[in-house]
């Protein structure tokens, strides 16, 4: 296993708290004496078939403990997933099927082991515990935490004093998650800050059930494109690591400068020494920023998709933005007879957007043009028989001729 140094500076890079530093770091010398990896935990709920750059924050702190010699747990949630987590949560959130939660499921491995070592990561599900729980075992579990302590949760306070519901199930998504600690018996949890409160539950019921407390790892919530929202499919801010390459490279080029070095330390792979370095000579002027920020595209593109098509990603941004060319595989749409289309509809149906309401939210930033004019109606209307070309931002096109 690696020296107790050099796994401390590698587990603290981006990491937002570690509860209880002191008890942490003595965990890790153990485990460097003993020479026994550490159970390291991460729970993802499959709310969503598809995750995006934000999500991956926790699987590249779980990658670091992973290389470092440590056991990475990757839960999935499947039976919390069906609860929903309240977290961030102005009301009772819509339950998902199970049905819903197996589909979403399913995708996931297949992104996560772009990340994580496939033959190195023990995957779980929580419903293999959860099921077996009798209603007399639930009931046990819930007289291991108090109502008032469970009120402290700043979601439920706000809710509760301005008369909002909560429903009872919100209550044991907390508790069950915690279990979830118990139950693998995990040494460590990560999590983002949003989640700190349940993690803290984990360590809590660990004691209640005679275990030694886990300890507790967060890191921060990555901001998406606009550099102020977290990142979200809803918000159209988000980059997908599903996304096709040049979209991907797109994207993250067009972050602010100040943004990318938050990229670089939550998901580069990048020597933490490189990177100071690097920061140094952008601030002293010796290096562009738009150097840096080429390279950060370059690895995460070819992260998620392949050396090769890393690099024509970079050579197509270039192509497109440098030389002023159109990109080569810049989608086309056929134009149409008949009624005008909104171009919101257009850009959503076409996937230039992700929704209808993103597409509102661009043209009214000045961030939509057509033939090269910027459009401020959200109402815009297209005409049949109109050939056009629109520009989404600095790096998407859609081509609508004749066919």
């Amino acid at each position: 296993m690696a020296p107790l140094e050099e796994q401390l500076q590698t587990i603290r890079r981006g990491a937002s708290e570690i509860i209880d530093a002191g008890e942490f770091e003595e965990l890790l010398k153990e485990s460097i004496k003993a020479n026994r990896p550490l159970k390291v935990k991460a729970g993802f709920d499959p709310t969503a078939p598809d995750l995006h750059l934000g999500h991956t924050v926790l699987l590249q702190k779980m990658k670091q403990f992973q290389d470092l010699g440590h056991q990475a747990i990757f839960l999935i949630g499947d039976f919390t997933g069906m609860i929903g987590d309240p977290t961030g949560k102005s009301q009772t959130r819509k339950n998902l099927s199970e049905e819903e939660v197996r589909q979403n499921a399913e995708t996931y491995l297949d992104q996560v082991y772009k990340i994580l070592d496939k033959t190195k990561t023990r995957v779980v599900y929580n419903s293999e515990w959860m099921k077996q729980m009798s209603p007399a075992d639930m009931i046990r579990l819930t007289g291991k935490y108090t109502v008032a302590r469970m009120l402290e949760r700043d979601d439920f306070q706000k809710r509760f004093s301005s008369q909002q519901p909560i429903s009872i199930h919100e209550l044991l998504y907390p508790l069950v998650q915690g279990y979830d600690s118990v139950a693998l018996e995990a040494d460590i949890e990560l999590g983002g800050t949003d989640q700190k409160f349940n993690l803290l539950v984990g360590r809590d019921l660990q004691r209640a059930y005679g275990q030694k407390p886990q300890q507790i790892l967060t890191v921060p919530l990555l901001e998406g494109l606009d550099g102020v929202q977290k990142m979200s499919k809803s918000l159209g801010n988000a980059v997908g690591i599903a996304e096709a390459p040049n979209e991907m490279f797109g994207k993250i080029m067009s972050i602010s400068d100040e943004l990318m070095w938050k990229y670089y330390e939550l998901l580069s792979d990048l020597p933490t020494a490189e990177l100071a370095q690097m920061r140094e000579e952008a601030q002293s002027g010796k290096l562009n920023p738009k150097d840096a920020k080429v390279r950060l595209g370059k690895e995460l593109t070819a992260r998620y998709h392949s050396e090769a098509e890393g690099r024509a990603a970079v050579d197509e941004f270039e192509n497109v933005f440098k030389n002023k060319n159109l990109p080569e595989d810049m989608p086309v749409l056929p134009t149409w007879s008949g009624e005008p289309r909104s171009v919101c509809n257009v850009l959503a149906d076409t996937g230039l957007t992700d929704s209808v309401s993103a597409a509102r939210r661009l043209i009214k930033q000045g961030a939509v043009s057509i033939d090269g004019e910027k459009i401020s109606d959200e109402k815009f209307q297209l005409e049949g028989e109109r050939e056009a070309l629109i520009k989404v931002g600095k790096k998407r096109f859609l081509k609508i001729e004749k066919a």
